[in-house]
């Protein structure tokens, strides 16, 4: 949790009345919550973004941002959208209620606040944000690890942010589910985390691999599931981790899957993989064109092994990111 070891965690309580302010700040400073208290809703938002809270108390009427605006703009950024939100308010309709829960409140509270129930709902929703943080800390483990494996190889330096952000974006362009991209842009940070289990004379080895050290080597992504296993929320990412190696004509490993039944999310990492390899400097070649680059891939989706209908779909993203880089260099030539 971000609170000091001193405190069960940091509060903001955000109340125009100050007796309130006073009442439920008294209420958790006395179990042992260290609270903030602002007045109106520009003091709550600018303490949310200058200050590590975990969890915000909020008033629904108080001078603006309101406390349905203030819980709407915190649930959209992912820098704030896990801390949890109570909306406390004298308002007892349901369409309030409604409301207050569209705009992202995990709960809602009515005044006069009993104080059992407030502090029992507290407890219950930073036991949920502990958890939340241990995971986000767990995932953060799994990143900084990804990036070792990269940082072995000068020549992959940028490699899985490159990975991350252009399989998101051809995910994006096939309109597949949110929890898709997500899973997209987790698995291209890191998809080849298995091969930290590789040994370093195998993995940095600058000729052709031996048919015994090309069977290590194919163990990654097996052993990359297996790490990434006991995260649920990784759940969407197995696949990726799995599967970016196998080919449409089931020669690939681990499982020599063949066409559809290669997941579509680890399909769009591989053509963004073999895209970026192609136009990046290696050690054996520069970099290629994205023209000679294209023509290649395509020349592998003759011979069975990639999907060639998203190659065409990177194909176009490629050519209307040129496009729009054209479009600023020209105008910034005016």
């Amino acid at each position: 949790m971000s609170a000091s070891q001193s405190h069960k965690g940091i509060i903001l309580v955000a109340d125009d009345n100050e007796a309130n302010r006073e009442l439920v700040s008294a209420l958790l400073g006395a179990e042992g919550y260290q609270v903030v208290c602002v007045a109106d809703g520009r003091q709550a938002r600018e303490t949310v973004d200058s200050d590590s809270i975990d969890l915000a108390l909020l008033d629904v009427v108080m001078p603006r941002p309101t406390g349905f605006e203030l819980c709407q703009a915190m649930k959209s950024k992912s820098e704030t959208r896990l801390i949890p939100v109570i909306l406390l308010t004298s308002l007892n309709s349901e369409a309030d209620r409604i409301h207050g829960l569209m705009c992202g409140a995990d709960d809602f509270l009515t005044k006069p606040v009993n104080k059992q129930e407030l502090l029992a709902r507290v407890q219950s929703l930073l036991r949920l944000k502990q958890f939340t943080d241990e995971l986000d800390n767990a995932e953060t483990v799994l990143f900084s690890l990804a990036l070792t494996i990269e940082a072995k190889d000068p020549y992959t330096e940028g490699h899985c942010d490159r990975l991350s952000k252009y399989s998101v974006a051809l995910g994006e362009k096939l309109a597949v589910p949110q929890e898709l991209s997500v899973a997209l842009r987790r698995g291209g940070l890191i998809h080849d985390i298995g091969k930290l289990a590789v040994p370093e004379h195998i993995l940095l080895k600058p000729g052709p691999l031996t048919p015994e050290e090309r069977k290590i080597m194919e163990q990654h992504t097996v052993i990359g599931e297996r790490i990434c296993a006991p995260l649920r929320s990784f759940r969407n990412v197995l696949p990726i981790i799995r599967h970016h190696h196998e080919k449409q004509d089931g020669s690939g490993y681990p499982d020599g899957l063949k066409g559809e039944q290669v997941p579509l999310t680890a399909r769009i990492l591989q053509v963004t993989d073999i895209y970026d390899a192609l136009t990046t400097d290696r050690p054996y070649r520069k970099a290629l064109s994205s023209e000679k680059a294209f023509t290649i891939m395509r020349e592998e989706v003759k011979r069975g092994w990639w999907d060639g209908s998203l190659i065409d779909q990177l194909e176009v993203l490629v050519r209307e990111s040129a496009l729009q880089l054209a479009d600023v260099g020209a105008k910034n030539e005016r």
